[in-house]
């Protein structure tokens, strides 16, 4: 099995198409299609179902897909590593985060890395916590800042951020305002919530908590970013449990503290794949983050 034939193998799973993906590689369709016909021969399956107007994975080709990806990172950390090694570090910084992200400023960060490495290309994708985790397990991306996450503990390390709690934020025409100085998830039954799509950290937390106060929450208004659930609390058309560093974004809002359980403390972590997958771009970013060692998540 060659290298070339997982590269155009990978190519044609994520376009879903052979002559968009011929293209991105710069190569023939033919001669792409004739990869795929070794690759096929060689694993005695196959790997895509055709037809004239997709392409779609099979059973065969969904399972090779993830280990393919992971090599490929492997591959690219090798060559980066031993660019390290030379005293030049190249090569690209796949990196994911959440918004917002307690405990480490994305921005900053990255600059700061830029003017120490300059030949090292950054590419940035923003998500929720759980696409995160995949995609640093399957070696899409180099690492990731989000929420803890239990999934993957096999392929997956952590360096801990930040961990506050979770805090309530209302207008302050709510009769939460001048409700008990702290709430808990009971005293929030039946009301109406603007919160995250469930993939977000945030989104995580608050529903863990209600769940083992045993209080059923519905979720009125989904959003999938920051600004605009505080708008739709600003105009109080609905309440949200959010980490408490939130509040300092909209001072106009009431915000009171949600009384703590383990399940309502809002945890965030560097996520990296397995030592050995670790990328020395991904190294020398979390050495600016600190000296604390990466741990088992």
């Amino acid at each position: 099995m060659e290298l070339r034939h997982l590269q155009h193998f990978v190519a044609v799973a994520e376009d879903r198409h052979f002559t968009r993906a011929a293209e991105r590689l710069m190569v023939s369709q033919s001669g792409l299609s004739a990869s795929i016909r070794a690759l096929e021969r060689e694993l005695q399956t196959s790997l895509f179902v055709r037809t004239t107007r997709r392409v779609t994975l099979t059973e065969a080709g969904r399972a090779l897909l993830g280990e393919a990806q992971r090599i490929q990172a492997q591959v690219r950390a090798a060559h980066e590593a031993v660019a390290a090694v030379q005293g030049v570090l190249r090569g690209t910084l796949s990196l994911g985060t959440e918004q917002c992200i307690a405990g480490v400023h994305v921005a900053g960060l990255l600059a700061a890395f830029r003017r120490r490495h300059p030949d090292v290309e950054i590419r940035l994708r923003q998500t929720g916590s759980g696409a995160l985790a995949e995609e640093v397990a399957a070696g899409r991306l180099d690492l990731a800042f989000a929420y803890r996450t239990r999934a993957d503990t096999d392929q997956l390390r952590s360096v801990s951020l930040a961990g506050e709690p979770m805090t309530v934020l209302c207008h302050p025409g709510h009769w939460l305002a001048s409700a008990e100085a702290v709430l808990t998830p009971r005293d929030l039954d039946g009301e109406v919530f603007v919160d995250f799509h469930p993939d977000w950290g945030p989104r995580r937390t608050t529903d863990a908590a209600f769940a083992a106060a045993g209080v059923r929450r519905t979720v009125a208004l989904e959003v999938n970013d920051v600004h605009s659930l505080l708008d739709l609390v600003d105009e109080n058309l609905g309440i949200a449990v959010v980490p408490r560093h939130f509040r300092h974004k909209r001072p106009s809002l009431t915000a009171v503290p949600l009384k703590g359980a383990a399940e309502t403390e809002y945890e965030t972590v560097a996520l990296l794949p397995s030592e050995q997958a670790t990328s020395p771009a991904a190294r020398a970013l979390i050495t600016l983050l600190g000296p604390e060692e990466p741990g088992t998540v």
